[in-house]
């Protein structure tokens, strides 16, 4: 009987501890593939070797995240969320993160003042998405955005259908708008429908039609084509001398009703620490938010990659949080309808 009573004991145990160490830990939800790795490596390790707190990861794309988070309103299942800046509007209109206290994030004193997006999200790292094309299978040099409309390029162009704002709004900006009166740019955006070969929906699509030579020119998020540059595809990034490269600025939140919200500020304030971010900018090939961030000299400039703070301005354009969160769908829905289909 004593026996009995002493397995049982020791099973209970072993059943409690993972459930322990789950509510010990830290989780944070963020992207996959790399920007998951990037994270684990640079700021999750830093973390619990001087925090002693481990680091869980829950993974997915931007919306779904979001969708998990509504269902789990008020008892949130993760206590750090990485998000878009304009889809980081959504969750403040549905109240699942909380405003930031600044005083406990001190290394946020230097961030760049369009990294700070709101009173409860603030930046980690930008890119652009810009022209990207291959100088082997295009003749013709391309230096800005109107370039995509030379009738050389008929049937050679990539972009991505799941979130147009970018070619939207470049569209509308050359007809004199912008993202607020985006419907000036509709003519000109179906004079370009006869130079897209294909649209793609995720990264990996995007990195195979320009390996494979299917479409040599893309509206391309600059991570990805220094991702490409790093595996010997000769890629040329554009930085378009008619209108910026258009800004992407991942954010960082702490959710509403976190019980490790002490944990979740100090995450994030390590994540703003120079040095981590110098390490992701060489894991991500994004651009600090952090300014006075150690740079790597081949970066340094190049697209997507801010080290002044003018240069935030000068080569890139941010398109307001709010009226892409909005717009959005209205967007995605005449693109798809007038642009996407045959």
């Amino acid at each position: 009987m004593l026996m009995r009573l002493i397995v049982l004991m020791l099973l209970a145990l072993l059943v409690a501890a993972p459930a322990a160490e789950a509510q010990t830990a830290l989780v944070v939800s963020a992207w996959g593939g790399n920007w998951k790795d990037s994270l684990e490596k640079v700021v999750a390790k830093s973390f619990t070797a001087k925090t002693g707190i481990p680091v869980e990861f829950e993974v997915g794309g931007t919306i779904d995240r979001l969708a998990k988070a509504r269902v789990a309103k008020g008892n949130p299942l993760v206590d750090v969320t990485f998000t878009t800046s304009h889809v980081g509007r959504l969750y403040i209109s549905d109240g699942l993160i909380q405003p930031l206290d600044m005083s406990r994030l001190p290394n946020a004193k230097d961030l760049a003042k369009e990294a700070i997006r709101s009173e409860y999200h603030i930046g980690v790292w930008a890119y652009v998405y810009t022209v990207v094309y291959r100088p082997d299978l295009v003749k013709d040099d391309i230096t800005k955005w109107s370039d995509l409309w030379k009738p050389s390029l008929k049937g050679k162009i990539a972009m991505p259908d799941f979130d147009p704002s970018h070619i939207i709004t470049i569209a509308a900006l050359m007809e004199g708008g912008n993202e607020t009166t985006w419907e000036k740019g509709q003519k000109k955006l179906m004079e370009l429908k006869p130079q897209i070969a294909a649209f793609f929906a995720t990264d990996a699509q995007s990195q195979d039609l320009m390996k494979t030579g299917q479409a040599p020119v893309q509206v391309m998020l600059s991570v990805n084509a220094y991702h490409l540059i790093d595996q010997g595809i000769a890629v040329k990034l554009v930085q378009p001398t008619d209108y910026p490269g258009v800004v992407g600025i991942d954010t960082m939140t702490v959710m509403t009703g976190t019980r490790k919200a002490d944990a979740a500020y100090q995450f994030i304030n390590m994540a703003l620490a120079r040095d981590i971010q110098a390490e992701l900018v060489k894991s991500l090939k994004a651009s600090p938010t952090v300014i006075g961030t150690p740079v790597p000299a081949n970066l340094a400039g190049q697209p997507g990659i801010f080290v002044a703070p003018a240069q935030w301005k000068e080569k890139g354009y941010i398109i307001n949080d709010e009226v892409r969160a909005k717009n959005l769908p209205a967007w995605r829905e005449w693109f798809t309808s007038n642009i996407v289909k045959k």
